[in-house]
């Protein structure tokens, strides 16, 4: 039986991610391939922003040296295209890590023109390129595929310095949709009871997106796709 509806396992967790960290913000699910696969709105659905996810298991404990393992968190390989980040309708790309040994999920969030600039300037305009993406331990992230071992060292022990492989301004920093979207309350209220505030790098400002380029959408919440997902994978396992 084919599913009538399906949500991948990246989207699946940035989705939930969202829903579970900023509780003023819906998420919406597209009704076909259009290059979005998450569009965000306010409670009011007054502003939107939207999402494209690229989704990478852990290679930290499959295909990492034993001498960068301490230092590393997680290891993901993504294959992209430049020219489809360079036509991209989406606000965002969300490169999720899922580290293997552990329970904190790790995301890249970045404008897809920047992305674009920074594959292309390591590794030239290719019509496809391998990227791998490292989050050491002290929470910096780099671009670090084609790096000697002695740089692999460097940021292993979080002492490598190249503005062009840099993504920590863009590892776990939502500010971008804060920015489109409005401030989520409902995560200040949580931060203010716990006297907690949470660091926030700083990133390029996004462009509105207009009305005639949101796209046709489901209409029915993230629960309902969650349900459909778990149904699915139920169904499969009594095939």
């Amino acid at each position: 039986m084919k599913p009538l509806f399906t949500i991948h396992a990246g989207e699946f967790l940035v989705a939930s991610y969202i829903e579970q960290k900023f509780k003023d913000y819906l998420v919406w699910l597209p009704s076909r391939d259009s290059g979005v696969d998450l569009l965000l709105t306010d409670k009011h659905c007054k502003k939107a922003a939207s999402i494209q996810v690229k989704f990478s298991r852990d290679f930290l404990s499959t295909h990492m040296a034993d001498a960068l393992r301490p230092g590393l968190k997680a290891c993901g390989w993504f294959t992209l295209k430049p020219q489809k980040l360079s036509h991209s309708t989406a606000n965002l790309w969300v490169f999720v890590l899922y580290p293997f040994n552990q329970k904190e999920l790790d995301f890249v969030i970045i404008p897809p023109s920047i992305a674009h600039d920074i594959v292309t300037s390591l590794h030239g305009r290719q019509k496809t390129v391998q990227s791998y993406i490292w989050v050491t331990k002290k929470k910096q992230c780099w671009e670090a595929r084609g790096l000697n071992r002695r740089d692999q060292l460097l940021i292993a022990n979080n002492s490598y310095k190249n503005p062009t492989r840099d993504l920590t301004p863009y590892l776990n920093n939502w500010s971008p949709v804060t920015a489109e979207l409005g401030p989520n309350q409902a995560m200040e209220r949580t931060a203010t009871r716990r006297a907690f505030t949470f660091p926030v790098a700083s990133a390029p400002p996004l462009q509105a997106t207009p009305r005639s380029r949101w796209p046709s959408l489901i209409l029915f919440s993230l629960d309902a796709a969650v349900m459909i997902y778990l149904m699915h994978r139920t169904q499969a396992r009594f095939r």
